[in-house]
């Protein structure tokens, strides 16, 4: 029980990745909120989590639902001991695009969603945030491979690997850690919001596949144990760093 006691907030923590992390947190005795735009998974989400997790419906590129779900959270459970900036990824139609045919619009969705967001999230997050509290981006390994379509994407993903540096280094006189996980290609339904037929998301989703080492996607479930770690004591020396948990993508 590593989390035992304390509060957390996970951002699309109603599917994939975010759901996966906040199901590891309850296991090791977290409470807290997840955070989402869509009811019906929140609903289901929250009722698989159980009583000690609040769901809170909104977006997390408007101020003011960012500003109600730690209002929510503060009433309900009082002050953050953990922070996951989860939510982002597709935004439909314009997801992928050569560098050539990106649209204005399709690059200020896809920045908006995976970058600027990242960043209010956590600035509205901060007086509600105890000293000690662990911050956890979730950014990607497209920070460190250049895939063909993806260029704002990465760019986007690559900001807030910058961000954890930065914050970590404006947080210290509150020994609050901030970190990144970046993960590989996951077994979560992200291909489905890429604006692009389904077996053209299956095939992508095979292309990369094919590109792991260990010869499989990752699940939500590993996510969730990286993210343990890095919002448990046991990585209380860890401060503005990046895990990858990719299967040997980037580095083998």
């Amino acid at each position: 029980m590593r989390l035992k006691e304390k509060i957390a907030v996970i951002t699309g923590g109603n599917s994939g990745i975010g759901f996966g992390i906040a199901q590891e947190f309850k296991n090791e005795g977290a409470r807290g909120a997840i955070f989402g735009r869509t009811q019906k998974t929140l609903d289901e989400s929250a009722e698989e989590l159980g009583s000690d997790f609040i769901a809170v419906r909104g977006d997390v590129t408007k101020m003011d639902d960012l500003e109600r779900l730690y209002k929510r959270t503060a009433e309900r459970f009082g002050k953050i001991d953990i922070l996951v900036v989860n939510a982002g990824g597709g935004v439909g139609q314009g997801t992928l695009g050569l560098v050539a045919e990106v649209s204005e619009a399709s690059y200020d969705r896809m920045t908006d969603l995976n970058l600027k967001s990242v960043f209010f999230t956590v600035q509205k997050a901060l007086p509600h945030l105890n000293d000690g509290a662990s911050i956890i981006l979730v950014a990607s390994i497209a920070v460190h491979k250049g895939f063909t379509g993806m260029s704002v994407y990465s760019a986007s993903k690559a900001g807030v690997r910058s961000f954890a540096r930065t914050f970590s280094a404006e947080l210290l006189d509150r020994k609050i850690r901030v970190n990144v996980l970046s993960p590989g290609t996951i077994d979560t339904p992200v291909f489905g919001k890429m604006g692009i037929p389904v077996d053209e998301a299956a095939g992508a989703k095979e292309q990369f596949k094919n590109l792991i080492p260990l010869q499989r996607v990752g699940t939500a479930k590993e996510m969730g144990k990286v993210a343990v770690f890095l919002a448990s004591s046991d990585s209380s020396f860890v401060v503005g760093e990046e895990i990858i948990a990719d299967g040997g993508v980037v580095n083998l």
